[in-house]
């Protein structure tokens, strides 16, 4: 499997954490999991058709689809026709290019879009990172991201702090930051913050090959213990921490 990321150009560097391309080779036939990030995204098929959702959606060749964010795992099947062409946007982003239902409607689907609001696959096919730096740049509607602060809080904590701590420093209510997390990211402050702790620990299981002792992880990035923790790694990932 042949996986690149591109980033965009710099007017849309604070709406779109990257392009991605995905190719299957000939060895490819299996399973491959993705774990929940918070983020929305976009995807065009310009290979065969392609399982995803854990097999209960079928994206085919030529059509775009809108990806909402996760809450577990999923897992879409890579062959050699495989051949995806992807965009991942900054969390609460969606609504700059797109006028859509709320995101809570999105949360762990992937939804084909209507035509208008699709990618032109003749156009894309020629220069696909050009292409989409200017389809962006025509959509996008105005430059400010509503949750941008709070967002940067949680990420700035690795997702250890409260979410009326949150709400305190951001001079809105805790019903008001529910409201908004939920219209735009489509999950709950306390389902993203707990997302990007997750990430932080993995971030850290991986880079210590097992060097440090999963009590010590656990501690560090604010779980109970080394139960609790190995909890959550399960239930993003579906795999014990020892399998990572």
């Amino acid at each position: 499997m042949e996986y690149k990321e591109i980033k965009p150009c710099k007017e849309l560097a604070s709406f779109i954490h990257s392009y991605w391309e995905l190719k299957g080779n000939e060895s490819d036939r299996q399973w491959e999991r993705t774990f929940p990030d918070g983020c929305a995204g976009l995807v065009m098929n310009l290979g065969n058709t392609c399982l995803t959702d854990n097999g209960l959606v079928r994206m085919e060749f030529g059509k775009t689809y809108v990806v909402g964010a996760m809450t577990s795992f999923k897992d879409s099947f890579i062959d050699n026709e495989t051949h995806l062409l992807g965009i991942c946007l900054k969390p609460a982003t969606f609504f700059n290019f797109y006028s859509y239902a709320s995101q809570k409607e999105l949360i762990d689907n992937t939804v084909e879009f209507e035509k208008s609001n699709s990618f032109n696959i003749d156009k894309i096919v020629k220069t696909p990172i050009n292409y989409l730096n200017q389809f962006f740049l025509d959509r996008r509607k105005n430059k400010y991201n509503l949750l941008e602060s709070p967002i940067n809080d949680i990420h700035s904590t690795n997702g250890q702090i409260s979410i009326h701590e949150l709400s305190k420093r951001n001079f809105t209510t805790v019903r008001q930051l529910e409201r908004n997390f939920k219209k735009h990211i489509g999950l709950s402050p306390k389902e993203y913050a707990n997302i990007v702790r997750f990430q932080h620990a993995l971030s850290i299981i991986r880079k210590s090959a097992g060097s440090r002792s999963l009590l010590e992880i656990a501690f560090e990035c604010g779980y109970y213990d080394h139960s609790h923790l190995t909890n959550e790694i399960k239930r993003n990932t579906g795999f014990s921490p020892s399998l990572l």
